[in-house]
C-alpha cells in the first residue's frame, strides 16, 4: 500500500519501506496497567462533528492538517495565577500568557486577513490573552466584529478563566463566537486558595478561600450558560503535582455535569527562569506518566484533549509550530491583505480530499493479519502533519506519542525536545536529552535518521524505524514484528 496523494502537497508517494529490528515491549510505562477507560469511545453527533471538523484544538485529526492563530488584544487579568507570568518580548518561550507585542483591535483584523491568505488552512481565530479577554471586552469583541464581517469563514474562539463569562455569554453568541475555553483547576475552594492569590471582582480584590469561591462559582454559571447558549466549552485544567492532581477528577465529573464538550489535563510549566510563584518556589511539573494517568482516569467519562500545545498568545501556525516571527507587527504592517474566500475554500476541499484518502488508507490496515496479545507499547513518532512519518529525526522538535495494541494506534500526547541537528551537527547533550525523553518508548518512526543517533538509541533500548508514510500502517506493522519475536 502506498501512501495517499493529493494535489495540495500533503501527502506524497511512499519514499521508503520501514526498516527496524522489531523486539519485546517495553514493561512498565504504559503497560497493562493502564485504566481501560482510556480506550472508551465516546460517540458524537454529526452535527458537533461538524463543528469541530476544522478547529485543531477541538479535534484531534484537524489537528494534523488545521492551522489555528492567536491576536494579542488583551493585556488586562482579573485574577491572579501562582503558575502565570506575563511577561512580553519572550520570542524564544512558548507557553501561555507571553506574547511579543500587544495589538489594538485593527492590528488585529489587519495580521489575520493577512495570515489567513498567506496560510489557507488557518481556519481558527482565537483570543487568549496575554491577560483574559472578558477583563477586556471592548477589545476583544471589537476584534471579532472586524473579523466576523471581513473573513466569515474563519471560526471566533475565546479563553477564559471564567470570571466574567456569565455576563458576556450573550454578546459572545451574538458574534458567533461557537468555542470558548475555560481554565478549570480546581471545584473545591480551598485546593484553589493555594492556586490563586486573589480575584478582582467587581472592583473588590477578594483573597484566599473566599477568592477561588467566587471564582469556581462564576466558572460554573458561566459553563451551564454555555450549554444553554449552544456554544462548544473546552476546559483546561493545569496539572499540579500535590495540589489538585488527584482532585482533578472531581473536577472531571463537575464540568461534564455541565456541558463541557472536552477536557484537556495539561502540565504545569513551572520553570525557574519564568519568574512565576510556582517556579521560584520549587512547585514542580508532572511527569509524563504521572499526566497520563490522570487523563486516562478522565478519559472514560468525556472526550479528552491529549494533543496540547500551551501556546503562545499570539501563536500561527500547526499545532506543535509557531510561525508568530514571520508575522510580526512590522512586518505584517506593510502587507497587503491576500485573504481570498474562495482560494481559501479550494484549499479546504484538497485537505478534506487528503482526509478521506487517508481514513481509507487506515481501514485497509484491518486487512492485517496480526496475533494480536494487546499488550501496549509507546511509539514516538516525528511528523510535520498529515497523519504520517514525514520528519527527519534531526528536524523534529516535538515528537507525537502513540500507544498501539494491535487493535488500534491512538495518539496521547507529544514530547517537546530541541533540535538534535544544529547547522548538520548533532549535539551530544541534546541526544542524551531526546533518549531520556523518549526513554519509555518501545521505537522512534523518522522519515530518516542518522547512523550515530541510531546507535545511542539502540543502545538505550529504542528501535528505529524509517519510513515515509501513515502513522497508523507503520506504528502496526513494527507492532507486529516486535511481538512476534
Amino acid at each position: 500500500m502506498t501512501s495517499p496523494t493529493t494535489s495540495t502537497g500533503i501527502f506524497t508517494p511512499s519514499e521508503s519501506e520501514p526498516t527496524t529490528t522489531p523486539a519485546k515491549a517495553k514493561k512498565g510505562g504504559c503497560g497493562s496497567g493502564c485504566d481501560d477507560k482510556s480506550s472508551t469511545k465516546i460517540e458524537i453527533d454529526e452535527r458537533t462533528k461538524e463543528r469541530i471538523a476544522k478547529h485543531p484544538c477541538y479535534s484531534e485529526e484537524a489537528h494534523h492538517h488545521y492551522a489555528r492563530m492567536h491576536v494579542a488584544v488583551a493585556p488586562a487579568c482579573n485574577i491572579q495565577c501562582n503558575y502565570c507570568n506575563r511577561k512580553y518580548d519572550c520570542a524564544n518561550e512558548s507557553r501561555p500568557g507571553v506574547v511579543s507585542e500587544l495589538l489594538t483591535p485593527e492590528e488585529a483584523a489587519q495580521k489575520v486577513l493577512i495570515v489567513a491568505g498567506k496560510i489557507p488552512q488557518m481556519t481558527v481565530l482565537g483570543i487568549a490573552g496575554p491577560g483574559d479577554p472578558l477583563a477586556n471586552p471592548e477589545k476583544t469583541f471589537r476584534t471579532f466584529e472586524l473579523i466576523n464581517s471581513q473573513a466569515p469563514d474563519i471560526k471566533l474562539c475565546l479563553s477564559t478563566n471564567g470570571l466574567m463569562l456569565p455576563d458576556y455569554v450573550d454578546r459572545i453568541k451574538e458574534l458567533n463566537v461557537d468555542h470558548v475555553t475555560i481554565t478549570i483547576n480546581m471545584v473545591d475552594p480551598e485546593i484553589g486558595a493555594k492556586i490563586y492569590p486573589w480575584v478582582h471582582y467587581k472592583r473588590k480584590r477578594y483573597r484566599g478561600i473566599e477568592a477561588a469561591r467566587i471564582l469556581h462559582e462564576r466558572q460554573m454559571e458561566g459553563l451551564e450558560m454555555l450549554r444553554e447558549a449552544d456554544i462548544l466549552c473546552k476546559v483546561n485544567s493545569v496539572l499540579i503535582p500535590g495540589i489538585n492532581d488527584h482532585h482533578l477528577p472531581e473536577v472531571n465529573k463537575a464540568i461534564r455535569e455541565r456541558g463541557a464538550f472536552i477536557h484537556n489535563i495539561m502540565p504545569l510549566i513551572s520553570a525557574p527562569e519564568h519568574g512565576t510563584h510556582f517556579g521560584l518556589n520549587g512547585q514542580r511539573g508532572p511527569t509524563s506518566k504521572e499526566l497520563k494517568e490522570v487523563q486516562d482516569k478522565c478519559s472514560g467519562n468525556m472526550k479528552m484533549m491529549r494533543h496540547c500545545r500551551q501556546c503562545r498568545a499570539d501563536a500561527v501556525g500547526l499545532l506543535g509550530e509557531d510561525r508568530s516571527q514571520e508575522f510580526t507587527k512590522d512586518k505584517f504592517m506593510e502587507m497587503a491583505p491576500e485573504y481570498n474566500l474562495e482560494q481559501r475554500q479550494e484549499v479546504h476541499k484538497g485537505i478534506e480530499k487528503a482526509q478521506e484518502e487517508l481514513e481509507a488508507a487506515k481501514q485497509e490496515l484491518e486487512v492485517f493479519d496480526l496475533e494480536l496479545t494487546g499488550e501496549k507499547m509507546l511509539l514516538a513518532v516525528a511528523t510535520k502533519g498529515g497523519g504520517l512519518v514525514n520528519q527527519h529525526f534531526g528536524h523534529a522538535k516535538e515528537f507525537q506519542i502513540y500507544e498501539v495494541d494491535g487493535r488500534k494506534v491512538e495518539f496521547i500526547g507529544h514530547r517537546k525536545v530541541d533540535h538534535f541537528c544544529q547547522g548538520g551537527y548533532g549535539e551530544e547533550a541534546t541526544l542524551e536529552n531526546i533518549i531520556k525523553a523518549l526513554s519509555d518508548c518501545q521505537a522512534v518512526l523518522v522519515s530518516k535518521i542518522g547512523d550515530c543517533p541510531k546507535e545511542e538509541l539502540h543502545k538505550a533500548g529504542i528501535q528505529t524505524v524509517e519510513a515515509y508514510d501513515v502513522i497508523d500502517k507503520v506504528a502496526l506493522e513494527f507492532y507486529k514484528q516486535a511481538i512476534s519475536q
